[in-house]
């Protein structure tokens, strides 16, 4: 999956989202990701991820291998 398909996703899915993403492999299947908003205020770190996660549906695990997350709220 492309970097820019990545951030897009997650944007459509968190609006207001500041994401870096870093490529882990040269293979477009391993990331990192961190993504900074003011929508995971008050939700724990894995309430954090699963909306992050939710922004790729059935794509993670398959066309995206492996999305290593950082979250924090604004």
């Amino acid at each position: 999956m492309e970097r820019s398909e990545i951030e897009r996703l997650i944007k459509a899915a968190i609006p207001d989202a500041v994401i870096e993403i870093t490529a882990l492999a040269d293979d477009g299947d391993h990331w990192a990701a961190s993504v900074k908003s003011e929508t995971f205020r008050g939700k724990s770190r894995v309430q954090q991820h699963q909306m992050v996660n939710k922004a790729f549906g059935e794509r993670l695990g398959g066309e995206l291998h492996a999305l290593a997350l950082t979250t924090i709220a604004l």
